[in-house]
């Protein structure tokens, strides 16, 4: 849903108040919350979600594809499917989750997250503030083709915040993300064929041996 004129406005004014010396274009983010994990670099090609416009990159030079894991245990498989939490606590487990996302379009939820998890993890002012520029202009801006989805209260303490950015900034943000992932999401990913299959698959090797 697009934003009226006023969202546009604000957005437009707190971008305008940042900090002069940050910049929108940055070297490359691992986003993944996996302290063992590399950064892959995408293609920067454009691509077309389902309404027929184009998706181009974000302001991240790279992000990372595939977060580096131990292939999960059946019974790990099997505990995604009771507790969203479990799921989102395991790299395998977001893994998958990412692939389903991305059928339905709505990846940049769960790459919002994890930036978010990423930026909670810095101490470093400098890197805080173009972190949290980099957050904003991808996943929060009306501008961004990967804008998430936010109600009004989130996105004007978000652009308060942005005058003085934070690790925490956009906790309230992440949780209305997370629990939209959990309600909306989640319920489809446990009927959906990439995770029975994969449940599939685990019990009849599991059953072999």
């Amino acid at each position: 849903m697009r934003k009226r004129q006023q969202s546009q406005n604000e957005e437009t004014s707190a971008v305008s108040q940042a900090p002069e010396n940050q910049r929108p274009n940055t070297c490359c983010f691992c986003w993944c919350c996996c302290c063992s994990c590399s950064c892959l670099t995408v293609r920067n090609e454009d691509r077309r979600d389902h309404a027929g416009r184009h998706l181009h990159a974000t302001k991240m030079e790279s992000v990372q594809v595939i977060e580096e894991c131990q292939e999960p245990t059946a019974e790990e498989i099997l505990s995604w499917s009771q507790n969203f939490d479990k799921l989102m606590k395991t790299a395998a487990g977001r893994n998958l989750f990412r692939e389903f996302l991305r059928t339905e379009y709505s990846e940049e939820n769960l790459l919002f997250w994890l930036a978010c998890e990423e930026l909670k993890n810095e101490l470093n002012k400098k890197v805080i503030e173009e972190k949290a520029r980099i957050i904003y202009e991808d996943y929060i801006s009306i501008l961004s083709p990967k804008e998430v989805s936010l109600d009004s209260r989130v996105r004007e303490a978000i652009n308060r915040n942005l005058l003085d950015p934070n690790p925490h900034m956009y906790e309230d943000a992440q949780l209305q993300i997370y629990t939209l992932m959990h309600r909306d999401s989640f319920p489809r990913f446990l009927n959906s064929q990439i995770y029975k299959s994969l449940l599939e698959s685990t019990g009849s090797s599991t059953s072999e041996t």
